[in-house]
């Protein structure tokens, strides 16, 4: 396990470009004025030692000498000591709908963008509950299953889109029979699913999966992305909008946020209904709930001490600066006896 202590220093790798740039637009000067003085073959009796490889050579070990330098300032951390803790919380389980209806726009950026967001922001606020992750639209597949390691959380959420999943449609059902095997029966934990969705569902399955995951223990909270009004769902390529879609009678599709779907499903469960739109509030309902439940005791393992690395690259970097000071744009004289590239000729 590693930490990044201070990645806003990876802005500095933009020195290597420059440094790039800078050097081929000195390649460039050079030649240009040096043909302007004489020919490329006079300039080779000139400077027989003048060795271009060696430029590059120069340019490239103060490249990674920059390179280790930024990764000194982020300051990498590698966890050296494992131990397993006493943690009381309450497993959550959050499913995002992942449907097409969720590129809609009506919810800046876009309601599955705004969904990434408010879990995104919930996760933040926890302190020691367990969390599990469900992409569902006409199905559902499992994204990550319960644990206490958030960073991943927020990794493998990042990673979700509409491309996850080629069945199109939302079946909040399924979702929900997925959830119903995320948590483990021999640990009786207080147990939350908390859906994130724009509530297009036209089964009523959904409902009555609810009653069902109610009486296992698992209580259904719900979170509205979307307007009321709806809103069109752009067609993209390479970020452009080039369409909107359109049913088959060649309508443009309006897609709707559908609170009432919502809320009877949180009602079958014990839950209750929030709408997305203030991702504050939204943040602000999940800790008050979730406080006012009774914590579980379970065991998890963490990384209780990490160890800076800086060292070591502030050395490669020191190792490579030192290399490129004393490394002359001058040929080699026993690479020159070699003749590899026949340049006595």
């Amino acid at each position: 396990m590693f930490q990044l202590e201070e990645k806003i220093w990876f802005w500095t790798l933009v020195i290597i470009p420059v440094i790039i740039v800078l050097f081929l637009l000195l390649q460039f000067w050079k030649y240009k004025i040096q043909n302007t003085f004489a020919n490329k073959r006079l300039l080779k009796r000139l400077s027989p030692n003048r060795s271009v490889f060696k430029a590059v050579l120069k340019v490239l070990i103060l490249c990674l000498a920059f390179f280790c330098l930024s990764i000194a300032l982020v300051n990498p951390k590698i966890g050296t000591k494992l131990e397993t803790v006493k943690r009381e919380g309450v497993d959550i389980v959050f499913a995002v709908d992942v449907s097409k209806s969720m590129l809609a726009e009506d919810i800046a950026p876009n309601r599955l963008e705004k969904s990434k967001q408010l879990v995104t922001q919930i996760i933040n606020n926890l302190a020691s509950d367990r969390v599990g992750i469900i992409a569902y639209a006409a199905s559902a597949f499992p994204q990550l299953p319960i644990t206490t390691d958030y960073a991943s959380a927020k990794m493998f959420l990042q990673g979700m889109n509409t491309n996850m999943l080629s069945s199109q449609g939302t079946a909040i059902d399924e979702a929900i029979k997925l959830a119903k095997t995320y948590f483990d029966d021999e640990e009786q934990t207080n147990r939350v699913l908390i859906i994130i969705s724009d509530g297009e569902d036209h089964s009523e399955e959904a409902a009555i999966i609810a009653e069902e995951a109610h009486e296992e223990g698992i209580r259904i909270f719900t979170i509205g992305v979307g307007d009321v009004k709806g809103g069109p769902i752009p067609e993209k390529r390479n970020g452009v909008v080039l369409n909107y879609k359109k049913d088959r009678q060649g309508e443009t599709v309006i897609t709707r946020l559908n609170e009432e779907t919502l809320k009877n499903i949180a009602s079958k469960a014990n839950g209750a209904y929030i709408n997305g739109k203030n991702t504050n509030n939204v943040v602000e309902n999940i800790r008050e709930i979730l406080n006012a439940m009774d914590k579980t005791e379970f065991e998890a393992k963490q990384f209780a001490e990490f160890k800076n690395q800086f060292q070591w690259f502030l050395g490669f970097a020191v190792f490579f600066l030192f290399i490129d000071i004393f490394l002359l744009e001058r040929k080699t004289a026993w690479l020159k006896k070699l003749n590899l590239f026949n340049e006595n000729f």
